[in-house]
């Protein structure tokens, strides 16, 4: 079952990232970050409950960057490297 939840939370962050490179999707917008923090949250747990050390700092660290922009989308202000 992990392994089935694994492939769900790495196929959230790689929806986001293929319909940001085909132009699908804005790398400052809602559903790509919010793609982007489901999948690493998602991964995270399961690098945290068995023990994967490395890939679980990956993994947090992708989740709180992500929050971290939904929280400046949030107040209005612009997701820091946005470019246009």
């Amino acid at each position: 079952m992990d392994q089935a939840i694994q492939v769900v939370g790495a196929l959230l962050v790689l929806a986001g990232f293929a319909a940001a490179q085909f132009g699908w999707l804005r790398v400052d917008s809602r559903t790509y970050l919010l793609l982007n923090l489901l999948g690493s949250a998602v991964l995270s747990y399961l690098a945290w409950h068995e023990e994967q050390w490395g890939f679980l700092l990956l993994e947090a660290v992708w989740a709180a960057v992500s929050l971290w922009s939904l929280v400046r989308l949030a107040r209005g202000l612009p997701v820091a490297g946005a470019h246009r």
